[in-house]
């Protein structure tokens, strides 16, 4: 194992979000194993089942109240899922109050993965996947954003991972295309809102992992100096 470059820091933490489809669970799974393969200590939070809250009544609401499907879609088994993509006043006052909680939520987890032992910890979604599920256009949308993103620690690099809809609809067939379209506008929106964001655009799965990685190491290896043979043809001169 390499020595720890966080010896006396907090772990470093980072983020994935993106549209349904975009490539999220890929490119951390490629992380994690990058990382773990270095000898670097890492930990994984996935934001639907270790911080949001009142999940089981999301569900149901989206399967029973607007007959949506259940599930994740595949290619070869679309589902037509109603929950996120529902735009309605009271939808929004809805999830005024979910994210809220689940911004409180997320404040505390993050403070526990601090006084973890990792040396990173990556995280599958986060506030940001709220939050763009509100029209940003409106002025009392952005301010709520605004107020919540107070509430919550800014990850070390969040990474918003950018997918042409069309394609992302082909590879996770569960939301229509219209949305996809909305949804990915409101990220790039959010993205603006929040400031600092590391947008990924469109490209190869192998590219977008080298981004990922060379982003990370730069964060845990500020002096540029990586103690691993593991990271070696990774360096910014040999993607070039």
């Amino acid at each position: 194992m390499i020595q720890n470059p966080n010896e006396s820091r907090p772990p470093r933490l980072v983020s994935f979000s993106g549209i349904d489809g975009a490539g999220k669970s890929t490119q951390i799974e490629a992380l994690r194993a990058r990382l773990n393969d270095a000898g670097l200590r890492v930990l994984l939070v996935t934001f639907w089942t270790d911080v949001a809250r009142l999940t089981r009544i999301r569900e149901m609401t989206g399967h029973t109240l607007f007959k949506g499907d259940k599930g994740v879609g595949t290619p070869a088994n679309p589902v037509n899922r109603r929950d996120k993509n529902v735009q309605s006043w009271y939808m929004t006052a809805v999830r005024f109050g979910l994210y809220f909680v689940d911004a409180i939520s997320l404040r505390i987890v993050v403070a526990k993965t601090l006084r973890a032992n990792a040396d990173v910890v990556i995280f599958d979604r986060y506030l940001y996947d709220e939050l763009a599920n509100l029209s940003l256009r409106n002025g009392i949308a952005r301010l709520y954003a605004r107020l919540l993103l107070m509430l919550v620690p800014q990850p070390d690099i969040g990474f918003l991972l950018d997918a042409d809809p069309v394609q992302a609809c082909a590879r996770k067939p569960e939301y229509p295309l219209d949305f996809l379209h909305r949804s990915r506008a409101s990220y790039l929106a959010l993205s603006e809102l929040v400031g600092g964001i590391t947008i990924i655009a469109p490209q190869a799965v192998q590219d977008v992992e080298r981004q990922v990685l060379h982003q990370v190491l730069a964060k845990l290896f500020p002096d540029g100096v990586q103690p691993s043979a593991t990271f070696a043809h990774t360096s910014p001169a040999a993607s070039k």
